[in-house]
């Protein structure tokens, strides 16, 4: 039978840190594609997630937080963020409540000179009470609106709580009504562009997030070694690459105790995603110079 497919775009979601682009991503495709936690610098890749309606198909990216880079790395998630700006049929701009319009606001000015359409997504609304109780100037929806209208007028201003689902049902409907008349990208049945060890890959680097402070969390890079699929079973092994060697051992812990809860959450979240029994084992590797590596980052698939 033809596909009825007539409407098809790449949507491409961009903003600061921390102001809820991977939750919108996840809201958006019904799958827990892009890792979440509280810490800024989650979304290290662009990750696509794929929805299919009766006659439309959307490519949703999510990229990582908009920053001034330091090093290759982040050189790297930067290219990341511009490409996505690109190659878009249509951009979401994803703010929150609390952020100030000045943060990083070259980009900002970039979404005014752009010629596909501009949704920028005011996050985190159920929070718009929390932020008034510590701030001089009280702020209501209207007023929030408003300065964005002000800020990019040619943009679609909505806000809404990606983590409640408040008007994503609203912003979905949007996003089709914009998309461009074009055959299908993907077939049907894709939701994402990235494999399994990809996934592998990202819930365990969510758990060293989650589970250690400081620069820990961002001197990792976890790496798939082996991943054999088995019939009841996935057999994965992984290599925690960090920078020092105290790293090394802050992530192992006293006897292994620290390394043991991360490798128990991470199999865990894995069994949930993969709908399979997962045998996972974790080793841990100094390579200092990884972030700044242009080789290593291609591995990492970080440089293509």
């Amino acid at each position: 039978m033809e596909d009825k497919i007539n409407r098809s775009g790449f949507v491409n979601i961009i903003g600061n840190p921390n102001v809820g682009k991977s939750t919108l991503m996840n809201a958006l495709v019904g799958e827990k594609l892009s890792i979440v936690t509280a810490k800024a610098q989650t979304t290290r890749h662009r990750i696509m997630g794929i929805v299919n309606g009766d006659d439309y198909q959307i490519v949703f990216s999510d990229t990582p937080g908009i920053l001034k880079p330091s090093y290759e790395l982040q050189e790297a998630m930067m290219n990341f963020v511009d490409t996505a700006i690109g190659d878009a049929d249509i951009i979401i701009y994803v703010t929150d409540v609390y952020e100030s319009s000045e943060k990083n606001k070259e980009y900002v000015d970039k979404l005014n000179l752009l010629s596909v359409p501009v949704i920028v997504v005011v996050n985190k609304i159920d929070k718009i009470e929390e932020v008034n109780k510590h701030s001089r100037d009280s702020q209501t929806l209207e007023s929030l609106v408003e300065k964005w209208h002000g800020l990019v007028p040619k943009a679609s201003i909505l806000p809404m709580s990606a983590l409640n689902k408040i008007n994503t049902d609203l912003l979905l409907n949007k996003i089709v009504s914009m998309l461009p008349q074009q055959h299908a990208w993907y077939d049907r049945d894709v939701f994402t562009d990235k494999n399994l060890r990809f996934f592998a890959s990202e819930i365990l680097r969510e758990k060293i997030l989650e589970n250690y402070s400081k620069e820990i969390p961002y001197c990792t890079e976890v790496v798939i070694e082996q991943f054999i699929e088995e019939e009841e079973m996935y057999s994965i092994e992984a290599v925690i690459n960090v920078v020092r060697e105290s790293q090394k051992g802050i992530i192992i812990g006293k006897r292994g105790m620290a390394l043991k809860r991360v490798g128990t959450q991470a199999r865990k979240d894995m069994e949930k995603f993969f709908e399979k029994k997962v045998f996972l084992k974790i080793f841990v590797k100094v390579d200092p110079s990884w972030r700044e590596n242009k080789k290593e980052l291609k591995r990492f698939g970080y440089i293509q």
